[in-house]
């Protein structure tokens, strides 16, 4: 096969976030880099990440997120191989929308039955056996941030910030999605506000973020705050930054590539494990959004990052020996390997053009 044609199915929405389509973007430019033509199931929350961040990216329509909309769509598209990013697929989906051909998923639960021949998890806690039962007795399991795909922008970049981590704290990145979930933004910026100093306050949003409006109203009046909305710039703005604030998502692993020092929020259940684990590393500062004490944990963490040089550089150490930034790169290789070993060996069932 000369070109291999890979057929990404994602989720996004409000209440996902754009995540699952970024950081499967990143894998299909990996994926790209070595020959492979990628496109995307183009939903309309789906389309909406990718119009604002690679309106170049190949697409087909799709009716919503649903399964069902989604193997509707896939049915009528010429692929060699398949990659799914999205929690509610489960094996059914998968193995009726692959219909034999390779597949990649990219999980974070191991809480349902998988159908794919790599399963790539990169939370810092996964183990072998989390995925007993779940998948085939065939498939790899990619698992560890060794393996998140983060934009090689950030690991060109990670040489020359590992090397300025030291010294007082001058930016700080908040960075909590770009679906801002419950305006959490515009909070976390309320609480950061009188504990920075002069420091500036790099804000990243989406376009449709409810903390958009209030935040530019405040940036009118503090000089300290610029936001950055729906940016491509994001290595840059990682690299110059003293300290984050970021949401334990996938850019977790953009900041440990860059080693910044940083307050994880935790968002969302299926964020609490690995945010846990670094935390436990030592590798960040961990607060979950929805504790009780919410505030107070995290004007305490705040304080502590911003006042403890020694704990800064720790932070920093710690969190850049968690990732290295290619992981894209080994996945695609990984999953183009697979790829052209079917080609070579064609499976029953296998209904590739």
């Amino acid at each position: 096969m000369s070109r291999p044609r890979i057929l990404f199915a994602c989720d996004a929405g409000p209440q996902v976030g754009g995540g699952h389509v970024m950081r499967s973007l990143t894998l299909a430019r990996a994926l790209a880099e070595r020959g492979a033509a990628c496109a995307f199931l183009a939903p309309p929350p789906v389309a909406a990440v990718l119009d604002a961040f690679a309106p170049e990216t190949a697409r087909a329509p799709a009716a919503s997120t649903a399964p069902g909309a989604l193997a509707q769509a896939a049915a009528g598209i010429e692929a060699d191989a398949l990659v799914f990013d999205h929690y509610g697929l489960a094996a059914a989906e998968h193995r009726a929308m692959a219909r034999g051909r390779p597949a990649l998923a990219i999980d974070d639960l191991a809480d349902r039955p998988l159908h794919a021949d790599l399963i790539l998890d990169s939370g810092p806690e996964r183990r072998a056996q989390d995925y007993a039962g779940l998948v085939p007795s065939t498939a790899r399991l990619l698992l560890g941030p060794g393996f998140a795909p983060v934009r090689p922008d950030f690991a060109a970049l990670r040489e020359a910030a590992l090397a300025r981590r030291s010294g007082p704290v001058r930016r700080v990145l908040v960075s909590l999605g770009l679906t801002d979930l419950d305006a959490v933004t515009a909070r976390v910026v309320a609480r950061l506000s009188p504990l920075v100093g002069e420091a500036a306050l790099d804000i990243v949003l989406g376009s449709a973020a409810p903390s958009l409006a209030p935040l530019t109203r405040l940036a009118a009046t503090d000089a300290r705050l610029v936001l950055h909305v729906d940016t491509r710039d994001m290595a840059a703005l990682t690299a110059r930054a003293d300290v984050g604030v970021g949401a334990a998502g996938s850019t977790t692993w953009e900041r440990c590539t860059l080693g910044l020092p940083s307050v994880l929020l935790v968002l969302a259940a299926n964020q609490r494990p690995a945010a846990t684990a670094l935390a436990d590393l030592g590798a960040a500062l961990a607060v979950d959004a929805d504790a009780p004490d919410f505030a107070a944990r995290f004007d305490a963490a705040a304080r502590r990052l911003l006042a403890e040089e020694a704990l800064r550089t720790a932070l920093s150490a710690r969190s850049a020996q968690v990732c290295d930034g290619a992981g894209a790169a080994r996945t695609a290789e990984a999953f183009l390997a697979v790829i052209a070993a079917r080609d070579s060996t064609p499976q029953p069932g296998d209904s590739r053009p």
